[in-house]
């Protein structure tokens, strides 16, 4: 059977950029491009510094974190230019009584005892960059520009100079850690087609563009401040205004739908106090994103049981009315939750509510009892609170659009499993 169509016969797309459409015409089918078909210049830079697919295999908050990821990284290019400048000059660079033997010491003591500070910070921090990605990546921003804040004032102190340079490179490892940590789990944030290599590879290849340009600024500035310490300063202080406010709008702008202990408590409170719901936006942008140094009630999730309960009395308390799989109790002034073995995300995010709750009531003013069984009975009190709201609350934050099949309430190992008594 022979068919004989004009027209349109069928359309394409790629991804949301470009349109094509197939057209036969005297029995000669043809392929052509809606619109121009003329270069085009944007076209071929997303392809070459966005990620494949972009903006649908992207988060929405890609763009406006990646602008002003960028502009952090062009000050802050320009920053370590001034720095470099007075790094070699502090070692001898240009002074006739400096030797290289001294110069290589000096630099082999900064990055071992940077190598040391990145090992050391890893092991401490190292499970929280996750669950607190923001305040981490800010906060690695903020002694990246401590760090050579000192060492542009180093060779104004050659006696201490070697000290100054060492100290200056513990902090910069830990930048190296926290910023390139805290830059991973954006990429998981920002990865909506599990593109997470792509989004990297693209990242570096921004940043590389931007790097560039920052060494051809450089290049026009280095004449500039050649022997004029009070110009090196002065923009010195210009660029770290710039790179901190740029981090700060960056960290800003990301909008994370898995929820932490503060997004948590911050959705949470909302809804016991008028049953509203706040969606990913409204609590990403409730969030603090500077790291807190202010006294709370500490909440520590996944502990071992013996830190929950320390005798039989305890224990009973622990299980009175609890059919959760976890339990929940005040230590020391801390609220420690043991996690059971079974226990799902869903339960994961129960038991944090139910800490989170147990906490605001401590810090009650009209809370003041300390004894052992006022804790408890605060205990059963949080305990009901949830009961009576966590499925309806459950409900409505799915429905609000976060996540709840994982969470980043940065919860250590331990498992526990318990007998329960039968009342």
């Amino acid at each position: 059977m022979e068919t004989n169509v004009d027209g349109i016969v069928a359309t394409e797309r790629y991804g949301s950029a470009e349109s094509w459409k197939y057209v036969v015409q005297d029995g000669v089918m043809q392929r052509r491009k809606d619109g121009s078909s003329s270069f085009s210049l944007v076209g071929a830079f997303k392809s070459v510094f966005l990620p494949q697919g972009y903006p649908e295999s992207v988060s929405e908050d890609y763009l406006q974190y990646q602008f002003w990821d960028t502009l952090q990284a062009f000050a802050s290019t320009l920053s370590w230019t001034l720095v470099t400048q007075a790094s070699l000059k502090g070692v001898g660079v240009g002074n006739q009584d400096a030797t290289v033997a001294a110069a290589t010491v000096t630099w082999i003591l900064k990055d071992g005892t940077g190598m040391f500070g990145r090992i050391l910070f890893a092991w401490q921090k190292g499970s929280r960059l996750d669950s607190e990605a923001k305040k981490w990546r800010l906060f690695a921003d903020v002694l990246n520009d401590i760090a050579m804040f000192i060492e542009i004032l180093a060779p104004f102190f050659p006696s201490f100079f070697t000290l100054i340079v060492c100290t200056a490179g513990v902090f910069k490892a830990i930048v190296g850690v926290a910023g390139g940590a805290t830059r991973a789990a954006l990429t998981v944030h920002q990865a909506r087609r599990d593109n997470m290599a792509d989004i990297s590879a693209k990242d570096g290849s921004q940043e590389t563009l931007v790097n560039l340009a920052g060494l051809v600024v450089s290049l026009i500035l280095i004449p500039l401040i050649t022997d004029n310490s009070s110009l090196s300063l002065g923009l010195f202080f210009l660029f770290t205004i710039l790179h901190l406010f740029a981090n700060y709008k960056a960290v800003r702008s990301v909008v994370m739908e898995t929820f932490n202990q503060a997004r948590l408590s911050i959705v949470l409170q909302q809804y016991l106090k008028d049953k509203r719901i706040l969606s990913p936006f409204e609590a990403n942008r409730r969030e603090p994103v500077f790291l807190e140094f202010k006294i709370t009630t500490p909440i520590k999730l996944g502990v071992k049981l013996q830190d929950v309960v320390q005798s039989p009395e305890d224990f009973h308390l622990a299980l009175r009315n609890n059919s959760m799989a976890y339990l929940l109790g005040v230590r020391n002034g801390c609220i420690c939750v043991c996690l059971g073995s079974g226990a799902s995300v869903h339960d994961e995010i129960r038991a944090a509510c139910q800490a989170l709750c147990l906490s605001n009531m401590l810090k009650s003013p009209s809370f003041s009892q300390t004894s052992k069984q006022s804790l408890w009975e605060m205990v059963q009190k949080s305990q009901e609170v949830i009961d009576a709201n966590f499925h309806t609350f459950l409900k409505g934050v799915e429905a609000a659009g976060w996540d709840t099949k994982r969470t980043l309430l940065n919860w250590d190992e331990w498992r526990a499993e318990w007998k329960r008594k039968s009342s």
